[in-house]
């Protein structure tokens, strides 16, 4: 085979249909949190029904879409947002990437996650800051949503930020306790040692490869790999 030949870009599909919704599995929860945790001790009586409702609906949707992927040629869809960072050669585009991989995923985040709401129902009944609680298991449901669906590497540290607050906020929701504030902590050091990782492996692979999306390093890779194969 001639070193020439190289592989053909990675393309995903474009979202339509019920895949132009892909920003919704993350906006519900996202909304069920911010209205919980904004609205104060007003939503104490409701607000454990809504997170639950917000996390099902995002499991719902997700079903749909998983569903819709056996009728799509590329059994995948991707949808760009909007651009992230546009600077001189620089320019990152924030999207979703929905495929098997991903939509197996969602369905566990969000099929898990609810069940997790429903028992919290019951386990923080008695519990003055259910709300509260209830607003951070959404944080955590949409944080995850945007690190399993991101379109590239930014996107998805970006998810990990999120995972990695709503992580501490849960494990120091009784933060009173001295073993609660204590594992927090620990929590929030070990998330910063895999920031660091994360983000040296971000700036490398821009510097490499010239792209942090899933496309743009797939493409390279599979070209390095049949340029090093060839005869």
């Amino acid at each position: 085979m001639s070193g020439d030949v190289l592989a053909a870009p990675v393309a995903y599909g474009q979202s339509s249909g019920v895949m132009s919704y892909l920003w919704l599995l993350i906006a519900l929860p996202a909304f069920g949190a911010a209205v919980l945790l904004l609205v104060g001790k007003r939503g104490d009586k409701w607000g454990h029904w809504l997170g639950t409702v917000m996390s099902g609906a995002a499991f719902v949707l997700g079903l749909i879409q998983f569903l819709a992927l056996r009728g799509m040629q590329t059994r995948s869809a991707e949808q760009i947002l909007f651009t992230f960072i546009p600077v001189g050669d620089l320019k990152i585009d924030a999207g979703l990437l929905f495929d098997p991989l991903s939509g197996v995923f969602v369905l566990l985040i969000t099929g898990i996650g609810t069940l997790i709401h429903i028992y919290s129902i019951g386990y923080m009944a008695h519990d003055e800051g259910r709300r509260r609680f209830f607003g951070y298991l959404n944080l955590f449901v949409a944080a995850m949503l945007l690190l399993v669906l991101g379109n590239g590497y930014l996107m998805l540290y970006v998810g990990w930020e999120g995972v990695g607050l709503a992580s501490y906020l849960l494990i120091a929701f009784w933060y009173f306790k001295p073993a609660a504030a204590t594992a927090a902590k620990k929590a929030f050091i070990m998330n910063r040692v895999g920031d660091v990782g994360l983000t040296l492996a971000i700036f490398m692979m821009f510097a490499t490869l010239g792209t942090t999306s899933y496309a743009g390093v797939f493409s390279n890779a599979e070209k390095n790999s049949r340029r090093s194969s060839s005869p």
